[in-house]
């Protein structure tokens, strides 16, 4: 027995190691795994493996996707100077935009390796808090040699990957390892930009002889779900999104069709699969893909474009600081070019610099965190300091920027041993709040960006942006996130949600109150000044007045409205949230209709919390919009009104009736495959909610805690 979960074939070794310092050279090859956990919903995992030796990362694995007996086939070479360090061997279940899942992990013991002679081991994966669970097992061959000894002095030592000694390397080379580990799994190379058309003919899944069809989607790591559109054999989606091409995913793009059921388990329709590299760049395809087990067929759009720079650097390699490679960028976006590639609105470039006083998430009061940044789907990370409650990351991130009005999301987490990341802070910063090239400290925020955390993080932002190409993408449909969590039934957001209708409803009420009390008389030179004007304004009414005084209305909010100064204690005071405790998972039960009643009153519970929600968000980003909580926006908005104004001043309103419904009439004879939206909705969505606005303010940071101020205290 090698180590924990170890076997090795039987005989007697030859030639133990009889000493455990030194330096050793070892060599492992990754073979395969045999029965591994299951971890995701589809049956399957999507394993990779991590080696550990005296607690640093040494090596990780390739992903072998929907696969519980992996076959990975790699080497690694390691230099290694004590034998009583066992090499810890850990397994995960890949989730992109997500933890990853713990599959299993064991103990290599490099003391009872006999030496100089290459032994199969296989490795019994184990959970330390479910010790009898079957985790399935590893294949591995291990060859341990010690350094300038006859074998290793006939050996290429050019084929070594790693070679270092884990303790006498400084925290610039560990860091430097750690982000090389990272840069090529993160990296893409291409977009991969489909349009869901619609279905075509499906099979029925339901006695009604209809089906609730959905479509997922699969790139490798990345993955998509299409809306539900309920009973059809011809579903009409119309959805548009991306995917990022890695080199290493084969282009293969899986698709399946599902049956939506409520409250068992969803039927599988049919599915299908495109090949990437058969597609000729830069250009659009119109494909019509028949599914392979059932009938029916599925329409697409699918465009394959090259990907924009997106990089991670040390600070000595900041893209902007480069005088030539930053007038470059400043060309790209100039107003010159405002109508080459729309899609490419803009660059940022993210300084991730240290953070201090973070949460101690392990046992020796320490934690190892590390650091992701987030931009739509977009998502980049560090590397790991490790026992250090003020890590210093000194990274460099470049993302580009579809659309302008993003959140950028930076999270902080613990790396764990055993199980998923802890999490210790997060922020949320709208692009267009961002200071250029200033180093802010951000105080951290807890998961639902509703109130602090410990610790501060210090970046520094630097957004270009074209703002002709973010103006005219603030009037399509935004990007939607793929990875999201499921909504929950919440007791304190249903009330919340009504609270913000009620609010807004007040407001209306109070417009109402306040005219009609010039009806009544109450103040008799606000009803006299009210009668003449609107005396003036109905004999004298045009249609350009009507954005003209909307355009007025900003104008004198921008100039003497105070709501744009909200401060922290109103809005604190507006939205107090009380944590939520995670819901239990739900025990089985033995009466299938008292389930099937639950599953109902949870999904009209789910749908009435959302709609509070979306009226209460209607109403709070119509007023931010003339409270110039976004400046840009109010900016565009005054720009749109007074090309109205103009218009409907020039042109006889039955000109341009006639003009809007034949453009409706003609839309769908022009272009079939149309994506129908509404630009004024799209544009309000763009405006931050009064939650919003809550969860993306500065808080202060307090003196008081920063760890120098604190070390200066005891030490007086």
């Amino acid at each position: 027995m090698l180590g924990m979960g170890a076997s090795c074939p039987s005989g007697t070794p030859t030639e133990a190691a009889n000493t455990t310092s030194g330096m050793y050279k070892l060599e492992i090859e990754l073979k395969r795994g045999h029965n591994l956990a299951i971890r995701d919903r589809g049956g399957t995992s999507d394993p990779y493996v991590k080696f550990k030796l005296a607690g640093k990362e040494v090596f990780r694995s390739k992903i072998i996707h929907k696969n519980l007996n992996p076959v990975w086939e790699e080497k690694t070479t390691l230099v290694v100077d004590s034998l009583s360090e066992p090499l810890y061997v850990k397994v995960f279940d890949y989730d992109f935009g997500l933890q990853d899942d713990f599959m299993g992990s064991a103990f290599l013991y490099l003391e009872s390796l006999e030496q100089q002679r290459t032994i199969p081991v296989t490795l019994v994966l184990k959970d330390p808090h479910l010790p009898n669970e079957d985790l399935g097992s590893l294949e591995l061959a291990v060859t341990l040699t010690p350094k300038n000894s006859p074998m290793e002095e006939q050996r290429d030592t050019a084929t070594m990957l790693l070679r270092r000694s884990w303790k006498r390397s400084t925290k610039q080379q560990q860091s430097m390892r750690l982000t090389e580990v990272h840069r090529k799994s993160q990296l893409w190379r291409g977009i991969v930009s489909i349009t869901l058309i619609e279905g075509r003919n499906l099979t029925p899944m339901d006695p009604n002889g209809l089906s609730d069809p959905y479509a997922k989607f699969r790139l490798g790591p990345q993955k998509y779900k299409s809306k539900t559109v309920p009973k059809t054999l011809s579903p009409q989606w119309r959805e548009q999104f991306d995917l990022h091409m890695y080199e290493e995913t084969g282009g293969i793009l899986e698709i399946t069709v599902w049956d939506k059921d409520t409250g068992r388990r969803d039927d599988f329709i049919g599915r299908c699969q495109l090949d990437l590299s058969t597609l000729t760049k830069e250009k659009t395809h119109h494909l019509e893909l028949p599914l392979e087990e059932s009938r029916g067929i599925l329409m697409l759009l699918v465009t394959l474009t090259a990907s924009a720079a997106v990089s991670i650097a040390d600070l000595s390699l900041t893209p902007l600081e480069d005088p030539e490679e930053r007038r470059e960028i400043l060309k790209r976006y100039g107003l010159k070019r405002s109508f080459v590639n729309l899609k490419d609105v803009g660059i940022v470039q993210v300084k991730v610099l240290r953070a201090e006083g973070l949460m101690a998430a392990d046992v020796t009061g320490k934690s190892d965190p590390f650091c992701v940044l987030e931009l739509n789907n977009d998502r980049l990370q560090t590397h790991t300091i490790y026992k250090n409650l003020s890590p210093e990351w000194n990274k460099v991130f470049t993302f580009n920027v579809k659309d302008v009005h993003s959140m950028l999301e930076v999270s902080v987490f613990d790396e764990d041993r055993d199980r998923s990341a802890d999490f210790l802070g997060k922020v949320a910063i709208p692009l267009l709040n961002v200071h250029n090239g200033v180093q802010r400290a951000y105080v951290l925020k807890n998961k639902e960006l509703t109130g602090p955390t410990k610790g501060v993080i210090y970046l520094e932002i630097e957004v270009i942006y074209n703002t002709i190409k973010a103006a005219l993408k603030t009037v399509v449909p935004a990007e939607q996130k793929y990875i999201e969590e499921e909504p929950k039934v919440s007791k304190q957001l249903l009330q919340q949600n009504f609270n913000r209708v009620k609010r807004c409803i007040m407001v209306l009420f109070s417009y109402g109150s306040y005219i009609n009390s010039c009806f009544e008389w109450e103040s008799s030179q606000r009803s006299v000044v009210a009668f003449i004007l609107f005396v003036v304004v109905v004999w004298n009414f045009e249609l350009y007045m009507l954005p003209l005084g909307l355009v007025l209305l900003l104008v004198w909010n921008y100039f003497f409205s105070s709501s744009r100064d909200m401060t922290e204690t109103s809005m604190e005071a507006m939205f107090e949230w009380e944590d939520e405790e995670d819901d239990k998972d739900e025990k089985d039960s033995e009466h299938k209709g008292f389930m099937d009643k639950l599953y109902a009153i949870q999904d009209v519970f789910i749908s009435v919390q959302n709609a509070l929600d979306e009226v209460a968000s209607f109403g709070e980003r119509l007023k931010n919009t003339f409270n110039w909580t976004v400046p840009f926006l109010s900016w565009l908005a005054i720009t749109a009104l007074c090309v109205a104004t103009l218009l409907l001043y020039l042109i006889p309103l039955r000109y341009l009736v006639l003009a809007w419904g034949v453009n409706k009439f003609t839309k769908k004879l022009r272009d079939p495959y149309m994506i129908d939206n509404n630009e004024l909705l799209d544009f309000l969505s763009r405006v931050p909610s009064d939650v919003q606005m809550m969860q993306y303010c500065d808080l202060r940071v307090d003196p008081g805690q920063s760890p120098h101020k604190r070390r200066r205290t005891n030490l007086s």
